[in-house]
Parts: structure tokens; C-alpha cells; sequence
């Protein structure tokens, strides 16, 4: 674990913590404020269904840069690659503001999430080499506070914008942020770790990018495309993603300076905090794009009511937040808030598996049930990404944390569009859509069991009761 110098409360770390949390909030703002302007796109630029790509590509450059972005940081220092990120978030911005066809929107969409993965992924590394752990608990509150926003406001947001100043708008947004972010970040941020005179030449890798690429690529095509998860092509899609992780794990073995290294797995805390994620992320962001409609099914009340009962999940992942943040500076042992997690997740999830195969008549018992189902599943998402990230931000290694960082965030992003699209097929394969859709949602439930027998234990973070909450060096 890291040792710490000086003071978490400087002026320049507040400032540059604020940078952080801008950065990441447009980041993640970005992945759903596009979903309620689609229609005004298409009218505007007469795509027709083609518009998904609009939002698939901007998934897919966030994902796969993520890891890249963590151990360019681990390189250049995090200053670096977080004033990189941010031009191009800008830059991609103002091409999708700009963008005369869907093709070029599209384009710009890509160029603007290979900045986004930056900015999310630099916002939790910058974390752990600036504050200590009773620090990073309760400013690891704000991130995940981000992410509930961008997810609940995003969509109104959204809509809002395209339905006055145009959806144009929703990017032109983003470039006084962009410009006080940068401001903020002036200085205060770690740069690059000097290198001895003769010592050995920074190095980069190629090939273990190229692959973790294709792997990344054809997940979030399954995950993206239900005609391409749900067709005979899945099986092609699925091979050739097989065989790519494989060369990659062959190939960061042997590569002098892996993109993410053999050796941040060494640390048991660090291994089982990436696996859980991995699992966590495909039952809870996989199967949240079939919550809705089993929710619908079980309860039969419509679209407004739905609306209002899916607040029960931004509701419990904000309760979770704040809980946590006041509650883990007394009770600092990560892995049992993790093991927490992810048991009422398990439950949330077993309780919306049930719902399909009910009455739906709307009845006390059902309402309940959704709403205790989505309160508990959101609870776990918010508990989960804190008690996990924390805990890999306090055991890696100081010259991997944007590697283990990187790891994490796409592990769980991986896992969520390969959640995506497997209980795509699970519904489309049972002989009903209640059935599909009850068989999903417990196999998520599953997921959860199995990232609760591999989750960090105590004696994998023996060193949980935490330090003195100062800044690391």
C-alpha cells in the first residue's frame, strides 16, 4: 500500500478535485444525455435507424481507452494525459456540434469518448495518489454521486436541450466546462515520475492495445446491437473476441511493459476487487436494460408509473452513497461493504426476477416488490463501485495505479455490455418473454452469488482500518 505526505486539504487538491469531478461528470453525462435527442437527430440529419451508432460508438471509445488512458498515466503522469483527455472531449465536442451527416456525427461521437475514458479514468487514479484512504472514503462519495446524476439527469437533460436551443446544444455545453476544468486542473496534479539518466526508455503496448481493442470492440457490438447479439453472426462476433483475450493474456506475459500488467493481479486484494467487478458489472448494468419491462409485466401499471418506480433505484444508489461516506470513516473494512453489496444485490435481484411471472395486477405486494427489488439492486451498484474501487485505489502498487484503475473500469464496462447481450439471448431463447425475462434477471442474481464467492476478504486488505487520511506521495 502507498504511503502519504503531506495535506489533503491544500488548496490546490480541492481545486483539482473539482477539475476531477467536471471531467468526469461530462464523461459520464455524455453516455446517456444523447439517448432523448435521437429522435430530433435523426429528423435532423434523416439517419433513419442508423442513429443507434451514435451512442454505440461513443461506448465503445470510452471502454477501450479506459485501459489505455490508465497506464499512459502510470507514464506520463496524470497531468498529462488529463489536460490530453479533456482537448479531446473538447475537440470531440465541437465536431458533434458541428457534424453536417450522421456519418460525421457518428465519427465525432468516437473521438469525443476516446477523451471521456480519460477523464473517468484519470478522475479515480488522480484519487488515490492525492488523499489517503479515510480521505479518498468520503470524496469517493462524490464520484459515485456523478455517476447516479449523469444517470438520472442525463435523459430530461437531454430532452430538454432538444427541444429548445436544439440538440446541437447538448455538446456546445460542454466547452466552458472543458475551459474551467483545465483552469482548475492548472496545477496540482502528480505529472510524470522522472527517469534516472541511463535508465530504460519509456515503452508502450502496441499489440496488447490492438488486441484488448478487438476484445472491447466486439463486446460492445453484442452488447450494442440486439439484431447483431440475437443473430447467427453473434457466434463469429464471439470467437473472434475468445480468441483475442486469449492472445492478449499471451501476450502481456511476455511484453516488457504491458497495457495492463501480470503483476497488479499479485496482490490478492487488487484480483478479486477486479473479478467481482467484472461479475457486478454484467448482472447489474446488464440486466438494468430489462428491469423496465419486467417491472411492466409484473406490475402492469405504464409508462409514467414506471418512470417513478425507477426512482427506487436512484434512490438506493444515492442512500448507499451517502451511507457509506459517513458510516465507513467509523467502519473502514472495505471487503465487508463489498460482501454487503453484493448480497442486496442478489436479493434486489431474485425479488425483480419474480415479478414477470406474476399477476401483474398492480397490486400492494408487486408494487413492493419492484420498488424494494430496484432500491436494493441500486444500493448495490453504489456500495459496490465505492467498496471496490477504494479498495484497489489503497493495494495497488504506486506505479500501476492508473493500470489497476484502468483494469477495473473496464472490467465492469465489459462485463456490462457482455450482460447486455447475454440475457438478450437468454429472453429471445425461453419459450415466453416472461419466462425470457425472469430467466435473465435471476441468472443476474447468479452473477451476483458468484462475485460474492470470489469478493475480497478481510485478510485481503489487512490493512483496512486505514491511515491517517493524508495525501500520497
Amino acid at each position: 500500500m502507498h504511503t502519504s505526505t503531506g495535506t489533503a486539504t491544500a488548496p490546490p487538491a480541492r481545486r483539482v478535485f473539482c477539475a476531477l469531478l467536471i471531467g468526469m461528470l461530462m464523461a459520464q453525462l455524455d453516455t446517456t444525455i444523447v439517448v432523448a435527442a435521437l429522435p430530433s437527430v435523426t429528423d435532423d440529419l434523416a439517419s433513419g435507424g442508423a442513429v443507434a451508432g451514435v451512442t454505440a460508438a461513443y461506448l465503445l471509445t470510452v471502454t477501450v481507452s479506459t485501459p489505455v488512458h490508465g497506464t499512459l498515466g502510470d507514464l506520463l503522469g496524470r497531468r498529462a494525459v488529463f489536460r490530453g483527455a479533456l482537448a479531446l472531449f473538447a475537440l470531440g465536442s465541437v465536431a458533434c456540434a458541428l457534424a453536417p451527416t450522421l456519418p460525421a456525427l457518428t465519427a465525432a461521437r468516437a473521438l469525443q469518448g476516446l477523451g471521456g475514458g480519460g477523464l473517468v479514468v484519470t478522475a479515480i487514479s488522480a484519487l488515490a495518489q492525492l488523499f489517503g484512504r479515510q480521505e479518498m472514503v468520503r470524496r469517493q462519495g462524490y464520484l459515485t454521486g456523478v455517476l447516479a446524476v449523469s444517470t438520472l439527469a442525463g435523459p430530461p437533460l437531454g430532452g430538454l436541450l432538444a427541444a429548445g436551443p436544439g440538440w446541437r446544444w447538448i455538446f456546445l455545453v460542454n466547452l466552458p466546462l472543458c475551459a474551467l476544468a483545465a483552469l482548475l486542473a492548472a496545477d496540482g496534479l502528480p505529472g510524470r515520475a522522472g527517469r534516472a539518466a541511463g535508465g530504460p526508455r519509456l515503452r508502450f503496448d502496441v499489440a496488447g492495445t490492438a488486441l484488448v481493442t478487438l476484445v472491447g470492440v466486439g463486446v460492445v457490438a453484442l452488447g450494442a446491437s440486439e439484431s447483431l447479439a440475437r443473430g447467427p453472426g453473434a457466434v463469429v462476433v464471439l470467437a473472434v473476441v475468445l480468441g483475442c483475450a486469449a492472445a492478449f493474456v499471451a501476450v502481456e506475459r511476455r511484453s516488457a511493459a504491458p497495457l495492463i500488467p501480470p503483476a497488479l493481479f499479485a496482490d490478492p486484494g487488487v484480483a478479486r476487487s477486479v473479478a467481482s467487478t467484472a461479475l457486478a458489472g454484467t448482472a447489474l448494468f446488464g440486466a438494468f436494460t430489462f428491469v423496465p419491462l419486467a417491472v411492466q409485466r409484473g406490475t402492469g401499471v405504464g409508462a409514467g408509473a414506471i418512470g417513478l418506480l425507477l426512482l427506487a433505484l436512484t434512490g438506493g444508489q444515492l442512500l448507499a452513497t451517502v451511507a457509506f461516506s459517513v458510516l465507513a470513516r467509523r467502519y473502514a473494512v472495505l471487503p465487508d461493504w463489498g460482501r454487503l453489496a453484493l448480497v442486496m444485490g442478489a436479493v434486489g435481484m431474485a425479488g425483480l426476477a419474480v415479478l414477470p411471472v406474476s399477476s401483474g395486477d398492480g397490486g400492494v405486494l408487486a408494487l413492493g416488490l419492484a420498488g424494494g427489488g430496484m432500491a436494493l439492486t441500486g444500493a448495490a451498484l453504489g456500495l459496490s463501485l465505492q467498496a471496490y474501487t477504494l479498495l484497489a485505489q489503497g493495494r495497488a502498487r504506486p506505479d500501476l495505479i492508473g493500470a489497476t484503475m484502468g483494469t477495473l473500469a473496464f472490467a465492469r464496462q465489459l462485463g456490462g455490455s457482455l450482460g447486455t447481450a447475454a440475457f438478450g439471448w437468454v429472453v429471445l431463447a425461453a419459450p415466453s418473454e416472461r419466462a425470457g425475462l425472469t430467466l435473465a434477471l435471476g441468472v443476474a442474481a447468479g452473477c451476483l452469488v458468484a462475485a460474492l464467492l470470489v469478493a475480497p476478504r478481510r485478510r485481503d486488505d489487512p490493512s483496512g482500518a486505514g491511515d491517517d487520511g493524508e495525501r500520497r506521495g
